[in-house]
């Protein structure tokens, strides 16, 4: 077994016990189905098997799909099916912001509105 440390700037933005879920249902994964080398992208769809995941999350409540989305889209980054799949650093002007329980969305400072593009 590998332990791997990750270095974390804000503890209460991270948690411990779901990044040790992602990787407990990687392993199981790993011996059910074999290196995810085999499967993906060729033969296996990372953001459709994501995408169902969430569905299933919003039918169900169950939080436990979320590690399993999370792990999907770990797989894609590290596989990517997607075309033109490339990694540019973004800043906060490019990024969509945050959706609001009351369907606006939301700035980084303090939640504020701001309009989307």
């Amino acid at each position: 077994m590998e332990v791997y440390e990750i270095r974390v700037g804000a503890p209460s933005e991270v948690l411990r016990q779901f990044l040790q879920g992602m990787a407990d249902r990687m392993t199981v994964s790993f011996h059910k189905y074999g290196p995810i080398e085999q499967a993906y992208p060729q033969d296996v769809d990372a953001i459709a098997s994501l995408e169902k995941r969430l569905e299933r999350y919003r039918e169900t409540g169950n939080i436990e799909w979320l590690m399993d989305i999370a792990n999907f889209a770990m797989i894609e980054f590290m596989l990517p099916r997607h075309p033109e799949a490339h990694y540019r650093p973004t800043d906060s002007k490019e990024s969509p912001g945050r959706m609001r329980t009351d369907g606006r969305w939301a700035g980084q400072a303090h939640n504020l509105d701001v309009e989307v593009k």
